[in-house]
């Protein structure tokens, strides 16, 4: 998504080439839709580098110096690129300009998974650093409204909710949910709201809380007593991230947890099966 900003916001400027990936055949660095573009300050995205992207490169300026050439070039990803992929790989360049820059939009944005991230706080601002380059539609809530950056990255999207819990009803459907907030008695609060929620709607395929798992347990508890039955607790997973990444640093648990959101959107279905392995992993501040 940085990379599309970049692009719409160097059309203003001036023309660019974009490079997309039209077809493949064989092993080749990137699949059918990747794509950069060659702008007045330089390159933006990949095409997966190497010789290939450096040819890819060369034409574009061509093109944008007024050089005409066929919509679609083949590479062959052999000896004469000095690649050994074997595969080959079709690229369609495209001149655009600034009245281009809707249509671009919506054709290279990726599909964007919706993530719900409550808590501004260290490990907070870390992961939205980590997140705002990925596909993610990013909701950024805390109760705090002091707490949100003046520069947040494009398209995350601040929430100021005072209760924090009362932005779970409204959250996008499909929602990945990560509960970090300053406070155990809001992580509670939005635990409960999210389980709450999913038994109306089932519409919340992952609710990650931060923490340790004395932390879960003593929530389990707490939650019980609010009604919720085991089988609905098994919705949550605490503590978040990987297993086996270790580290409690900000910026640790940020890559953990990112890997673990990009491992749920690759997935053919997200399963909501609960697992017991889910609330047996390490732990975590909070």
């Amino acid at each position: 998504m940085a990379a599309l900003h970049r692009l719409l916001e160097g059309l203003a400027h001036g023309p660019a080439c974009v490079v997309e990936v039209e077809s493949t055949q064989g092993s080749v660095p990137r699949e059918r839709g990747a794509w950069m573009a060659v702008c007045a300050d330089g390159p933006v995205g990949t095409i997966g580098g190497g010789r290939l992207e450096f040819d890819a490169i060369a034409e574009a300026r061509r093109r944008l110096a007024g050089e005409g050439g066929p919509q679609v070039l083949r590479f062959a990803l052999g000896p004469s690129l000095g690649q050994c992929c074997g595969g080959v790989v079709f690229l369609r360049f495209t001149v655009a300009g600034p009245h281009d820059r809707a249509a671009l939009a919506q054709r290279l944005a990726p599909p964007c998974m919706p993530v719900a991230l409550f808590g501004a706080g260290h490990v907070g601002h870390a992961l939205v650093r980590v997140l705002a380059p990925l596909p993610f539609a990013l909701a950024w809530i805390d109760s705090r409204d002091s707490v949100f950056p003046t520069d947040a990255p494009a398209g995350v999207a601040c929430e100021h909710s005072d209760p924090v819990h009362a932005a779970v009803p409204s959250l996008a459907a499909s929602s990945q949910v990560l509960v970090m907030s300053f406070s155990h008695a809001e992580d509670l609060d939005v635990v409960a709201a999210c389980l709450l929620r999913q038994r109306e709607r089932g519409d919340l395929p992952f609710i990650g809380l931060i923490g340790s798992r004395t932390k879960w347990a003593t929530f389990s508890h707490r939650l019980a007593a609010r009604g919720f039955a085991p089988h609905e607790l098994a919705w949550v997973t605490s503590p978040i991230g990987l297993p086996g990444i270790e580290g409690k640093e900000p910026e640790v648990i940020a890559v953990s947890v990112a890997a673990q959101l990009l491992a749920l959107r690759g997935a053919a279905a997200v399963s909501p099966a609960p697992s017991e392995a889910r609330n047996e992993a390490g732990s975590q501040p909070g």
